[in-house]
């Protein structure tokens, strides 16, 4: 039996041809992945492959949601193209923005192209569930999440994962705890649970 609190978490791949079977999904395999070496917490997945369709998006986080995800992370969608409707998607079903998020996953991606900027990522809480669009390349996905080091293993640029335990503390959802080798939650001492 684990100490830490088990958590169930949506993820979420919307790609018009990985759903048809055009090619391999890439990206509900890296955030299992990612997530499955980054969280010490007992984690059931959640795992969903669908197409760039904005209402199929929007009622499947909804549904994730609905069934206790303390977390939903999609991959894909979230570019300039006219297919491209998961910000849209997310934004509908959204009881609050929260546009930090976006705006680091951007800033991260900036130190390798410079069309970063065409992303259009953003994060919101629903209820009691933090909902966050990632890129969609498993790369880009491991470092918005863990953030960048130097050669020295020294952080440069924070990852976006860091934030999401506190987040999830402060929305009421269970307490997740990190392998701070990964990726290192931060919290307030005064909200750090000891053991």
């Amino acid at each position: 039996m684990s100490d830490f609190d088990p958590v169930r978490i949506g993820i979420v791949s919307i790609s018009d041809r990985a759903s048809s079977g055009v090619y391999e999904d890439k990206g509900l395999p890296a955030l299992q992945d990612w997530l499955g070496r980054a969280l010490r917490n007992p984690i059931s997945f959640e795992p969903r492959l669908i197409p760039d369709e904005q209402d199929r998006i929007s009622a499947a986080l909804i549904e994730l949601v609905d069934a206790g995800c303390a977390l939903v992370l999609t991959t894909g969608g979230t570019g300039p193209a006219p297919r491209d409707v998961t910000p849209e998607a997310t934004l509908a079903v959204a009881d609050r923005h929260m546009p930090g998020f976006g705006e680091q996953m951007r800033q991260i991606s900036l130190r390798f192209v410079p069309t970063a900027i065409l992303s259009r990522q953003v994060a919101v809480i629903r209820g009691q569930s933090l909902i966050i669009n990632l890129p969609g390349q498993p790369k880009a996905i491991a470092e918005t999440l863990e953030g960048l080091r130097d050669a020295q293993g020294q952080s440069v640029v924070p990852g976006i994962f860091a934030a999401v335990p506190y987040c999830i503390d402060l929305i009421g959802g269970p307490y997740l705890e990190t392998d701070d080798a990964l990726c290192k939650a931060f919290r307030p001492k005064s909200a750090v649970r000891v053991r």
